[in-house]
C-alpha cells in the first residue's frame, strides 16, 4: 500500500510539474500581436498613406517581434548580440511607424514594451521601462494630445508586468528543479546510510553469534553450564540485533563508545583473544562516540573473523584538538597491501563516515606484524554531563566476566570463525 501511495504521489507531482506556470516558449507572447489588427485594418481600408511602406513596416515589425519572442526564453539567446540588435531595430521601427501614422499604430509601443520586458530582465529593467514609457508618451502626445497618456501607461505596464511574470515563472521552474535534485540526493544519502548501518550491524552480530556458537559446541561435552552461558549470550545478541536493526531503519541509532568497547571485549574473549582497553583524554561528544563506536565494532569484527590473533588492544587518546582510536591485533593481517587499499565494504563505509565528519581512517599491517585500524576525528568539546570513563572506569564498569578457558583444540575442529559473506 505504501509503495502504491508513493507511485500515485509521484504521478500527481509529475502532473503538477507539467501544468505549473506558463510554458517556456515564445508562443506565449504571440497572441498579443492582435493589438496590431487596427493598423492592418487601416491598410485594407485605404486609410494609411503610402500603404506599401506601411505594409512593409507592419511585416517587419511582426517578424522582429516573433524573432524576439522565441529568443526570450533562453538565457544564452537573450544575451546574444543578435537579440539586442533586433530589439534596437524594433524600437526604431516602432517610433518611425508611430510618428509617421499615429492612431492605431501607436499601439505598437505596448507591443514593444512586451518584447523589452521579455528580453531585458533584471535589476536594470526599471530604467529601461521608464525610458520607453516616456518616449511612447512623448510620441503619442505629439500625435494624439492628452489622449496619448494611455499609451504611456500601457507601455510601462506591459514592460514591467511581462518581465515580472516571466522572471517569476522561471524562478519557480529553477526552484522545482533544485527541489527534485535535493530529493534525489536525500534518497541516495538514505540508501547509503542504511547500507552502511546494515553491514556494520549484521557483520558484527553474525560474527559474534558464530564465535559463541562455536564456543558452545566445544564446551558442551565438558562444561554444560559454560555452554549454556554462551547460548544465553547468543540469545541476547540476537535480541539486541533486532532492536538495533529497527533503530537503524528509522535512523535513530546512536552508538555509545563504552557500550561498543564492552561488546568488543565480550566477543574477543569468547573467540579466545585477550582484550586490552586503554582510554585517556577529555569527554567526547555524542557524535564522536557514535563514530568511534562504529570503528570499534568493525575492527573487532574483522579481528575475530580473519586475524587468528591472540591479543587485541583498543586505545582511545583524546586532546582538545584531536581524538585518535587505534585497534591493533597480533594476528595474520592481509600482508603486502598498502593501508589505502586494505578493507572491504565495512572499512570503506567507515572511511566515508569519518571523512564526512572531517576525520580520517587508515587500516593496514602494523609495523610489528598484525593488523592496525586507526581513526582520527577533530576534537569536539563536550559538556560535563557527557561524562568521562577512564581506563580504570572501563575496567570497573561492569564488563562481562571472563569465560572459562576453551578446551584444547580437537582434531579436525576449525580454529576460527568461518568466513561470512555480507551484502
Amino acid at each position: 500500500m505504501r509503495g502504491l501511495r508513493s507511485r500515485k504521489t509521484c504521478r500527481a507531482h509529475g502532473e503538477r510539474e507539467r501544468h505549473a506556470g506558463p510554458p517556456p516558449t515564445g508562443f506565449t507572447l504571440l497572441p498579443w500581436l492582435l493589438m496590431g489588427m487596427g493598423s492592418l485594418s487601416n491598410l485594407f481600408q485605404g486609410e494609411t498613406p503610402n500603404p506599401v511602406i506601411g505594409g512593409l513596416g507592419l511585416l517587419t515589425f511582426n517578424s522582429l517581434y516573433v524573432f524576439l519572442a522565441f529568443r526570450a526564453f533562453d538565457q544564452r539567446k537573450r544575451d546574444a548580440t543578435a537579440t539586442r540588435v533586433a530589439l534596437l531595430l524594433l524600437a526604431l521601427l516602432t517610433c518611425a511607424l508611430a510618428v509617421g501614422y499615429g492612431g492605431n499604430w501607436l499601439l505598437f509601443f505596448p507591443l514593444l514594451g512586451l518584447a523589452v520586458g521579455a528580453v531585458l530582465r533584471g535589476p536594470g529593467l526599471g530604467r529601461w521601462g521608464w525610458s520607453l514609457a516616456v518616449l511612447a508618451g512623448a510620441v503619442a502626445g505629439v500625435k494624439e494630445g492628452w489622449d496619448g497618456i494611455g499609451i504611456l501607461y500601457g507601455t510601462f505596464l506591459s514592460t514591467m508586468v511581462t518581465s515580472a511574470i516571466l522572471s517569476l515563472s522561471e524562478a519557480v521552474r529553477e526552484l522545482r528543479a533544485a527541489r527534485d535534485e535535493l530529493a534525489r540526493r536525500a534518497v541516495e544519502e538514505e540508501r547509503l546510510r542504511f547500507s552502511r548501518d546494515l553491514h556494520d550491524l549484521l557483520g558484527h552480530t553474525l560474527s559474534v553469534i558464530v564465535v559463541k556458537s562455536e564456543a558452545a559446541r566445544r564446551l558442551a561435552p565438558r562444561d554444560l553450564d559454560a555452554s549454556l552461558a554462551q547460548i544465553n549470550d547468543i540469545e541476547s545478541v540476537g535480541r539486541q540485533a533486532l532492536t538495533e536493526i529497527r533503530e537503524a531503519v528509522t535512523g535513530y541509532r546512536e552508538n555509545s563508545l563504552a557500550t561498543e568497547v564492552d561488546r568488543a571485549r565480550s566477543a574477543l574473549t569468547a573467540a579466545g583473544v585477550e582484550p586490552t582497553v586503554r582510554r585517556s583524554g577529555p569527554p567526547l561528544s555524542a557524535r564522536t562516540e557514535a563514530l568511534l563506536g562504529w570503528v570499534v565494532r568493525e575492527a573487532v569484527t574483522n579481528a575475530v573473523r580473519h586475524s587468528r590473533a591472540r591479543h587485541c588492544e583498543i586505545a582511545v587518546h583524546g586532546t582538545a584538538d584531536r581524538v585518535r582510536l587505534t585497534v591493533t591485533d597480533d594476528g595474520q593481517g592481509p600482508a603486502g597491501a598498502p593501508p589505502s587499499t586494505v578493507g572491504g565494504t565495512g572499512l570503506k563505509g567507515l572511511r566515508e563516515r569519518l571523512t564526512a565528519a572531517g576525520g580520517t581512517l587508515t587500516a593496514g599491517p602494523g609495523p610489528h606484524g598484525g593488523f592496525t585500524v586507526t581513526a582520527e576525528l577533530p576534537g569536539e568539546g563536550a559538556g560535563a554531563e557527557a561524562g568521562s570513563r577512564s581506563e580504570a572506569e572501563l575496567s570497573s564498569g561492569g564488563p562481562p566476566p571472563p569465560l572459562p578457558p576453551l578446551p584444547p583444540q580437537e582434531p579436525g575442529m576449525p580454529t576460527h570463525a568461518p568466513e561470512l559473506t555480507l551484502p
